[in-house]
């Protein structure tokens, strides 16, 4: 790993979780995400996500060490991959695929995304160069 791929895997993390939000909340028209989890994805908790985005964006442009920073991000991807598991095993997903495709999607994708992008932060935590 090297200083262009973390600059541009946190350039991605700051565009799926800013675009991913936007398209399967519909530009947040679409209720079922939100009724789906309400405490965690309400428009609050989505908005939130996008904030993340923005730190992840800011990160890239950032120089100098950001390993610290990153291992916070890799925290909250985990917090968001148990909060997934735990949605998974408390509800069912066929439902939602029924009450509307793209919050079935969501569901569907939103922790495997995560647990991809929380193995990304902590590779980018232990990468061994002169700064990251």
């Amino acid at each position: 790993m090297n200083k262009t791929v973390i600059k541009y895997g946190l350039i991605l993390a700051a565009l799926v979780n800013i675009g991913g939000v936007l398209t399967f909340s519909q530009l947040f028209s679409n209720t079922a995400i939100n009724d789906a989890d309400p405490i965690v994805m309400s428009n609050f908790g989505l908005v939130m996500i996008m904030v993340w985005g923005l730190a992840y964006f800011a990160a890239a442009m950032t120089k100098g060490n950001i390993r610290l920073l990153v291992s916070v991000f890799a925290i909250e991807k985990l917090v968001y991959v148990g909060a997934w598991v735990y949605w998974l095993s408390t509800h069912n997903l066929f439902s939602l695929y029924e009450t509307d495709l793209f919050a079935g999607i969501f569901y569907t994708i939103y922790g495997l995304n995560d647990l991809l992008f929380m193995v990304f932060f902590i590779k980018v935590a232990m990468y061994k160069g002169t700064s990251v």
